[in-house]
This record gives C-alpha cells, sequence and structure tokens, in this order.
C-alpha cells in the first residue's frame, strides 16, 4: 500500500499573452482524500512566475524552494533556471528521490519539469500534471480552439472537467493569474 500524501491536478496556458494556472484542491493517501482545498499553485519571483505541483506534497514543496533559488540565481530567467533545477535535481542523491512533477509558467513559456532531467515546454503552451492532467489537456486544448474564453476561464473549464473525470481531482479550483 501506498501511504504517501499525493497532490494532483494542475493546469496551465499562456494565450494571448497571457498566463494563468489552476490546481484542484485535492490531496489523497492511497484512496483515502485527507483534504479538499489544498492550494497547489502559487506565483514566485516577484510575482512574475507560477509554479504549481503534483506527487508527493513534502517533496514538491522541497522542490519549489529549489526553483525559487534557481529563478534567483538565474535572475528570473525561466528557462535557465528550469534546465538548472532538472539537472540538480538528476544528480543530487537526495533531491533524484523526490516524487513529484512542476509545472512552471510565465507569460511566454511553460515548462513541465522531472526527476529524470526532463524538461518539457509544450508546443501549444499548455502544461498539465498529475491524475487529471491528460483531462485537463484535452478540455483546455478544445477550448482555446472553439472558444473566445481568456486563459483563467479556459483554466477553470478544463480542471472542472478534470474533476468530472478523474476520482483523484475535485473540483475546488485554485486559479492564478500573471499580468
Amino acid at each position: 500500500m501506498d501511504n504517501k500524501i499525493r497532490s494532483t491536478t494542475v493546469v496551465g496556458l499562456i494565450k494571448d499573452g497571457k498566463a494563468a494556472m489552476g490546481s484542484d484542491g485535492q490531496v489523497t493517501v492511497s484512496n483515502t482524500v485527507l483534504k479538499h482545498n489544498t492550494k497547489k499553485v502559487r506565483k514566485i519571483y516577484n510575482n512574475k512566475v507560477l509554479a504549481g505541483f503534483a506527487g508527493s506534497t513534502a517533496d514538491a514543496l522541497t522542490l519549489f524552494e529549489k526553483f525559487e533559488a534557481k529563478l534567483e540565481q538565474y535572475k528570473g530567467n525561466l528557462p535557465r533556471a528550469a534546465v538548472e533545477l532538472a539537472k540538480d535535481w538528476r544528480t543530487d542523491r537526495y533531491l533524484r528521490r523526490l516524487e513529484a512533477l512542476l509545472a512552471v509558467m510565465d507569460n511566454k513559456h511553460a515548462f513541465i519539469i522531472s526527476g529524470n532531467g526532463d524538461v518539457i515546454e509544450p508546443d501549444d503552451g499548455i502544461v498539465a500534471i498529475g491524475s487529471g492532467g491528460s483531462f485537463a489537456t484535452a478540455a483546455a486544448r478544445m477550448l482555446i480552439k472553439y472558444s473566445a474564453l481568456p486563459s483563467a476561464e479556459i483554466v477553470k473549464e478544463s480542471l472542472n472537467t478534470a474533476a468530472d473525470i478523474c476520482i483523484y481531482t475535485n473540483h475546488s479550483v485554485t486559479i492564478e493569474e500573471l499580468e
């Protein structure tokens, strides 16, 4: 039985130069819901970068701190900070045991960062992680294609779609936007 505390689902996107990222609020251990309204997305680096996590909560919070330090070190250069975090995450004996994913974005770039050394910048500017990530991605792609909704509304509706399908995703949605 897996007794790790897990958090899922995060989705973010850039539309018309405006970034928005949101998450559901559910935290689980195995098949038990522990919490319904956790905030998994935050603004960092002087409110210029959005970061969200899925996976082991304690691991993700450690990675948030490491990522913020990389942003400071590289003066807000998001692509460079993402690559440097992934390199450290993969090679450091302590960090490589962390089980989480990060989604990070500013108004120009969006990345998914993993402990395997992956730094993925999706072609369409949509980042989604966690158990409901694929459902949220599909919903976001259709809403971008067939609606005029702003980025924050697309994120909200994508998360609600994921919550309708994924048992590890709920409807307690938190959304952050960049100006």
